[in-house]
């Protein structure tokens, strides 16, 4: 067993980039399924790892951790991962980048915030999804054109962008919400398939 233990769920957008993320550091991990269909995160053995009840949750370094974009700037501090550039403006505009998935797009795209809204029938849920997904892909496709792809979203080497991405384009796919009119977009999920740390984060892997 590793010593490292991430309790997850497949179809999480936020475990899923941590899984990315511990794929790209190299590190050996353990995972834990949390089940949300069968609302395991309201167990009282998840809540006591994370009282929010939500996934992932990180055991790495003998501490735990919650909150995806928590532990993917501790992986990048203490891994050197180089997920961000060295410098404040340019680390404040990459951020700026990820944070139009992780902080305007995934919350409202959460199951539960979307069940709530929309009592999870379609067409409800699958309008809601296409109501917010399309357009913050276009609004992220836009500001790509300020970064040099090659063939990442702002470099040569997969970052923070990437990792809070792909998957944001498997929710879209999930939902049938086309994004073959953002050639940047498309171009990065490409490059980021031919890496192994991306393929074996899939949830179908």
């Amino acid at each position: 067993m590793a010593d490292v233990t991430l309790w997850d769920y497949p179809k999480s957008s936020a475990s899923y980039r941590v899984r990315i993320a511990l794929n790209l550091a190299g590190i050996p991990y353990d995972i834990e399924t949390v089940d949300l269909q069968v609302k395991d995160h309201r167990q009282a053995d998840h809540l006591a790892r994370n009282p929010q009840g939500l996934v992932p949750v990180l055991d790495i370094d003998g501490q735990r951790f919650t909150q995806s974009m928590a532990i993917l700037e501790y992986l990048d501090s203490t891994r050197s991962m180089g997920l961000l550039p060295q410098g404040a403006g340019p680390r404040a505009h990459v951020q700026a980048l990820a944070h139009i998935i992780a902080i305007d797009l995934h919350p409202v795209c959460n199951m539960s915030v979307m069940m709530h809204a929309t009592g999870g029938a379609d067409p409800a849920r699958t309008d809601w999804m296409h109501h917010f997904i399309a357009p913050r892909l276009r609004e992220f496709e836009t500001v790509l054109a300020r970064f040099h792809q090659a063939p990442f979203a702002c470099g040569a080497a997969p970052g923070l962008a990437d990792i809070c991405l792909i998957p944001q384009l498997y929710n879209a796919k999930r939902w049938g919400v086309p994004y073959g009119n953002c050639p940047r977009i498309c171009a990065i999920e490409a490059a980021c398939a031919d890496l192994p740390a991306f393929s074996m984060a899939h949830p179908d892997h």
